[in-house]
């Protein structure tokens, strides 16, 4: 059984996994993700690379990490005025994001990780907007149920992201919602 470092808040352990996040970051800039290599990486970040395979084992896992902490939400979903205003923003602005290339990549880094807590993180960034669109239309006497917009609204896009099956576009979005939410 292989047993995982316990990561320290602050200190030099977030010292080491910025530098390390940071040195990803560049990297990809300046190459193609293919050539992306732990031992370049390290060299950049100015760490061994057992230290890298110590805290992520290994390529897959350190890209994920970093492609889940670029996919985190920095602000609240736009507040429209109504539910399906809300949602529709919302979710025009996450199939953006996601089918951008980045995007893609990312999704690609989380995807191949061996490690479920980055999907689940990235899961539970898209459920906690969804919540927070819910709350939103509690309060003004609308229902948003984010189970369902998950599986009718999310999980679509996802699949035509992740395997094609069609165009995405605010056309397709649209009509999501508007299938979910038809008033």
């Amino acid at each position: 059984m292989t047993v995982k470092e316990r990561t320290r808040l602050g200190g030099r352990s977030a010292r080491i996994q910025a530098s390390v996040h940071e040195a990803v970051e560049q990297l990809s800039a300046e190459m193609d993700r293919a050539e992306l290599a732990v031992p370049a990486i390290a060299a950049r970040a100015g760490v061994t690379p057992s230290t890298i395979y110590r805290r992520w084992g290994g390529l897959a896992e350190l890209l994920a990490d970093v492609a889940v902490k670029r996919l985190r939400p920095i602000a609240d979903p736009v507040d429209t005025g109504s539910a399906k205003g809300d949602l529709s923003a919302w979710a025009e602005q996450y199939m953006e994001e996601m089918s951008s290339e980045l995007g893609r990549a990312m999704l690609r880094d989380v995807c191949s990780s061996s490690q479920e807590a980055d999907a689940v993180r990235c899961c539970t960034y898209t459920t906690d907007h969804l919540q927070i669109l819910a709350e939103r239309a509690a309060r003004r006497g609308e229902q948003l149920d984010p189970g369902e917009a998950l599986d009718h609204v999310v999980a679509p896009i996802m699949y035509r992201i992740l395997f094609g099956g069609g165009p995405l576009d605010q056309a397709y979005v649209q009509g999501l919602i508007d299938h979910l939410m038809p008033t």
